[in-house]
């Protein structure tokens, strides 16, 4: 269909799209711009007219469709489902690249064909880089994937399971998930599941009164109690002992806890965020780990890639760790460590990559960073 007869067909959205706060274009299903708002000439205007060009054109200054340069196409996936989509993308907009969430409404003619489509673009609160330090960064689409899961899940109160080895930032992305949610005006409490016997377990999690075991000198809080209202992580959930497992069971089942002590019982507020780099169905099927718990626990997964499979990000990651751990220095990388770094499979992740770095600073006298700066 020609743009003339197009736009003849085509139903008066013009108030409609400037009445939405975000920027919001009308495509056709050939990804071409047929009505662009207010919001969406003034963020992605460049001087020239918006409309008849094709949207990726526009967003991505690419030459060919987002599902053809290894992205996900929301437009596509309208069209293939007839229902709404939802993607994170990275656009560049007059104020330059930003992370965007991407929602594309099919619009169906009288025959049930869809013939139009609605989309909107919202600036990611969860991929913002403002702050002295941004909880995550990377463009990769490993790390896209995995930020477009944190994206959906924060506005909620779904307990959240972070799979991913060490060094990969589970307890960052904890924290963000956290800040990005309503419970955000109240505490994060991490909990190390690591090494907590089970006669601490009760006491460190559910608190107790004086005297309620030699060496009781004084009331204490628990954890629990600490994250009332906020939320409560868990980490390295995967190392908590069998009969370790029941208690914390019943606490997530009955959102009750006594302090040791004390058999009166309290009611527990608190979202919950748990992270392990163990197998937990492997836990399950070998009797380690209780299989009620393990399915309390994973609700909404959420897999950190390695570092080895988001190499596209290590160049951001090593300039990031230079102007955060130096900032008053002027650093450059020399090309040849950019390749040695680029070719390392990091088995501490990003973890790791800081250590690098850091180790890498203290050992310039100048301002490049040569292959002999690192270990």
């Amino acid at each position: 269909m020609s743009y003339s007869s197009a736009m003849k067909d085509l139903p008066d959205l013009t108030a409609v799209l400037d009445g939405l706060p975000a920027p919001a274009i009308l495509l056709d299903t050939d990804y071409r711009i047929l009505l662009a708002n207010r919001a969406y000439r003034e963020t992605y205007g460049d001087g020239h007219p918006l409309t008849r060009r094709r949207c990726y054109e526009v967003s991505h200054r690419y030459d060919r469709p987002c599902d053809l340069a290894g992205e996900s196409c929301p437009l596509q996936a309208s069209i293939s489902s007839r229902q709404p989509s939802r993607v994170l993308h990275i656009h560049h907009t007059a104020a330059g690249q930003e992370y965007v969430d991407v929602e594309t409404f099919p619009i169906a003619d009288g025959e049930g064909r869809i013939r139009y489509l609605i989309e909107t673009m919202k600036p990611s609160e969860i991929a913002s880089q403002a702050g002295p330090a941004p909880a995550l960064m990377g463009r990769s689409p490993a790390f896209r994937r995995m930020l477009g899961l944190v994206e959906r899940v924060c506005g909620s109160d779904t307990t959240v399971m972070l799979l991913g080895e060490s060094g990969t930032g589970k307890e960052r992305v904890a924290q963000l998930i956290h800040q990005r949610s309503p419970r955000v005006g109240k505490a994060f409490v991490p909990v190390e599941c690591t090494g907590l016997p089970e006669t601490l377990f009760e006491s460190e999690l559910f608190g107790h009164e004086k005297g309620a075991f030699t060496g009781a000198a004084y009331r204490k809080q628990g954890l629990v109690e600490a994250a009332e209202g906020g939320t409560l992580f868990l980490d390295e959930i995967g190392d908590v002992p069998p009969e370790v497992q029941v208690k914390l069971l019943r606490l997530l089942e009955t959102r009750t806890y006594r302090r040791v002590g004390n058999p009166e019982v309290h009611r527990a507020d608190f979202r919950l965020v748990c992270a392990t780099n163990k197998d937990l169905a492997g836990l399950v099927a070998a009797g380690r780990f209780r299989e009620d718990l393990y399915y309390r626990l994973n609700v909404f997964d959420i897999v950190l890639p390695p570092l080895r499979e988001r190499r596209e990000d290590i160049a951001l990651l090593v300039r990031d760790a230079i102007a955060r751990l130096a900032p008053e220095r002027r650093i450059t990388v020399d090309p040849e460590t950019g390749v040695l770094l680029g070719d390392y499979d990091f088995p501490g992740n990003v973890r790791e990559l800081r250590n690098i770095v850091e180790r890498a600073l203290l050992l310039m006298d100048g301002e490049r960073l040569l292959p002999q700066h690192l270990p």
